[in-house]
């Protein structure tokens, strides 16, 4: 079963420029050429970046005049089209509706020690994994830059104002929302440069903080590992054989299991960060215990973690998640192969926000 790839997104009418698709010294640019002095680039990006504010009427340093001249640097990019919530508030789905009508989806998990934002990079997904509602949807296009940055805009300020139950600073992100991130590279790295930016050009977000996931793009990895940020990248694996891969992730009719774990090793060994190995367990596919052995043989010896991942249920999936023995055998035969491996941590799966879920509905 090979299903169609679509490594290139279709063209729709791009969305508005945005303070947060520029650097500091095109934002200066733009205030001038806005009519306002150069400093007030500066006045404005603080604004955003540290009081997160949605729109100049809020920005409380600038005058009438300069509020007027500089309301076309925030446009509004996302709007919220439904809100959802579970975990006692600790998990928040936002499903935001963008320019064209396009929707996408973001989770903001608070954990005892952090919070992460799951984001979106793309509207839809090309990749076509068969197991994956986003897959299964099809790809509408790419992500802008700033549209990436309100995400994790928005995501701030509602974690510092206790909308995840209490107050608490946004410390993680995770490239694991809609879309495959690394075939929206130019503006994934981007949005993951002006994350790590001090303020007020960017977030001062840790580089270690992010992950970026990916289906296995290997000149995309190569190219990223070139690239000097010290993220943590997680391939989202699924099965250790062409065979079955071909099937779960089509992608991998371009580039096999050998190559694509030939360019991760390449990653780690050059950013000295750990790999992260997703693996979501189906029953009866891809979890018999000769599996578990042969991953663990393909990934002995390297800097990697494998993050098993119990299936999520997606409307019309005709899989379902391992049983919970299975599970334990599976893990169990890693292990024994001196593999670091745990069980993630399920969050959002009653909301459909789980990974796997996002099907950008407003159901």
């Amino acid at each position: 079963m090979n299903l169609p790839i679509v490594m290139q997104a279709p063209r729709r009418g791009k969305p508005p420029v945005h303070l947060l698709d520029m650097d500091m010294a095109a934002r200066k640019d733009a205030v001038v050429e806005l009519g306002a002095k150069p400093f007030r680039a500066t006045q404005l990006s603080r604004q955003v970046v540290v009081r997160h504010v949605d729109s100049v009427e809020q920005c409380t340093d600038l005058g009438a005049a300069d509020k007027q001249r500089l309301a076309p640097l925030l446009p509004t990019l996302l709007t919220a089209a439904n809100v959802l919530t579970c975990d006692g508030d600790a998990t928040r789905k936002t499903v935001w509706r963008l320019h064209d009508g396009s929707l996408v989806e973001s989770v903001l998990m608070r954990y005892p020690k952090r919070v992460t934002l799951c984001l979106s990079s793309q509207a839809g997904c090309g990749m076509a994994c068969p197991f994956c509602a986003t897959g299964q949807g099809g790809l509408q296009r790419n992500l802008s830059t700033g549209e990436i940055l309100e995400q994790v805009r928005v995501a701030a300020r509602d974690a510092e104002t206790g909308l995840l139950g209490e107050p608490g600073r946004l410390s993680n992100i995770v490239f694991m929302g809609m879309g495959e991130p690394l075939a929206n590279y130019a503006a994934v790295l981007r949005a993951v440069r002006r994350m790590i930016a001090e303020p007020p050009e960017g977030f001062g977000m840790s580089a270690r903080g992010i992950t970026v996931s990916t289906v296995g793009l290997v000149p995309q990895i190569r190219r990223l590992a070139q690239e000097g940020l010290p993220v943590t990248l997680a391939l989202s694996l699924h099965a250790p054989d062409d065979e079955l891969r071909n099937d779960l992730v089509p992608i991998n009719n371009r580039w096999s299991v050998d190559e694509v774990l030939g360019a991760v090793w390449e990653y780690a060994d050059i950013t000295r960060r750990r790999i992260s190995i997703e693996y979501a367990l189906i029953r009866n596919i891809n979890d018999q215990d000769w599996r578990a052995d042969l991953l663990g043989d393909l990934l002995r010896g390297h800097l990697v973690h494998v993050n098993v991942i119990p299936l999520n249920p997606t409307p019309g999936s005709k899989w379902t998640a391992s049983d919970p023995a299975q599970e334990r055998s599976f893990v169990e035969r890693l292990a024994a192969k001196g593999v670091a491996v745990t069980i993630r941590d399920t969050r959002g799966r009653e909301i459909d926000g789980a990974c796997g879920q996002l099907a950008a509905t407003t159901n």
